[in-house]
């Protein structure tokens, strides 16, 4: 690491680590802010797309339709910054065991990251965004995957670093503090954790709290992902949104080399401003796409089922249609486990679904087929919501 790139300014300190290497030991939250009426307008927009999402979370009936697919796009999204390269489809097919060999390593990442994100935000019924619980999180999100063997859940005991693959401890482009100093960052992050929260606007916040952990970096791996999914918890812990349906990983990974440079530009030179600025479009941008797709999902939920109700199907086939949005990758045998059906009725409540355009068989096989919800997953996947989706299933 460069010691000749961190100014007086920064928002730390450098260590000595051994001849000629350094380490970055962050400064205790909150820094001193001046936030201008450029950054307050831009603040208060974020607030309003924020508030608009939250309105829409209030107000559909079930929730879980949108929660699901949106959780399973933000594993995706998160894993793929990290390198993890699988599609949602991917990701679908494997939850719906439509996988002979089994799930990939790519999915195997994704699906953990599903799986810590559901775990998260079912525990902050009982225990508070705390080291605690990201640990907990770590623990889930590193199972049977590579780092493993690098102590999951469990906070690291040798000093880890940043750059490019296969460089060294001299030419990192960043070195987290070393462990005992780290240690102690972390009983102070977590303090702020606790503190009051009005003495600062909520997603500034949060904004100061996802860099704070990035820069302490605390984990042997994992740290980015866990750092989203902390995101991701403090917005429903923190009572800015009922239900999770905010991500920022589609807004990281479109800006991908600007969020690591605003990340290293606070630890070099303290520039909380333009990070902020970043962090806070990001909400902005976010939540209107998510109110974008939430709307368009329970748009074609209401056709579907206009559809269905006109050809008369029964009760079972409405069921299946509706599961769609959940798990919009399914098979017979999918269906017939959902539906608590013989193989035979689930396979009807199939054909009545196929018949009617909602889904489409991917295999051209006679056995072991696969069938796709492809409108719904073109709303989910699609790289902005505001973009049309066709509405052919071809």
């Amino acid at each position: 690491m460069n010691p000749a790139k961190f100014t007086k300014e920064g928002a730390g300190k450098l260590l000595g680590i051994g001849q000629e290497q350094w380490a970055f030991l962050p400064n205790p939250l909150p820094p001193r802010l001046e936030i201008t009426w450029e950054l307050a307008e831009r603040i208060s927009d974020a607030d309003r797309s924020l508030g608009e999402l939250a309105g829409v979370a209030r107000t559909i009936p079930n929730p879980h339709l949108l929660i699901e697919p949106f959780t399973r796009r933000e594993a995706v999204l998160s894993s793929r910054i990290e390198g993890t390269q699988a599609t949602l489809t991917e990701l679908f097919s494997a939850e719906a065991g439509a996988r002979k060999k089994g799930p990939s390593e790519a999915i195997r990442e994704i699906s953990n990251y599903v799986n810590a994100l559901e775990y998260g935000l079912k525990r902050l019924k009982q225990l508070p965004v705390s080291l605690r619980l990201l640990k907990e999180l770590h623990e889930r999100l590193m199972k049977d995957v590579r780092g493993e063997s690098l102590t999951p859940g469990e906070f690291r005991r040798a000093q880890n670093f940043i750059g490019p693959p296969g460089c060294k401890l001299e030419n990192a482009t960043y070195v987290p503090p070393p462990v005992p100093h780290m240690k102690d960052a972390l009983d102070r992050f977590e303090k702020y954790l606790h503190e009051s929260r009005r003495a600062l606007p909520p997603l500034v916040r949060l904004s100061l709290i996802h860099y704070q952990f990035e820069a302490i970096h605390p984990f042997w791996d994992g740290n980015g992902r866990v750092g989203r999914l902390l995101i991701t918890l403090l917005l429903c812990s923190e009572g800015l949104l009922p239900q999770p349906l905010l991500y920022l990983s589609a807004y990281f990974e479109r800006n991908r080399k600007e969020y690591y440079r605003l990340l290293l530009d606070i630890s070099q030179t303290g520039n909380w401003m333009d990070w902020l600025r970043f962090f806070v479009n990001g909400v902005s941008e976010e939540s209107r796409d998510a109110v974008a797709r939430s709307n368009q999902l329970l748009a074609l939920r209401q056709e579907y089922r206009e559809k269905l109700q006109a050809q008369k199907v029964p009760g079972r086939t409405l069921e299946l249609m509706e599961n769609l949005f959940k798990e919009p990758v399914i098979t017979v045998a999918s269906a017939r486990e959902r539906l608590k059906v013989t193989t035979r009725t689930a396979q009807q409540n199939v054909d009545r679904l196929l018949q009617a355009g909602i889904l489409r068989e991917v295999t051209g096989r006679q056995r072991y087929r696969i069938f796709v919800a492809q409108r719904i997953i073109q709303v989910v996947e699609a790289d902005q919501a505001t973009r049309q989706v066709s509405r052919a299933d071809a």
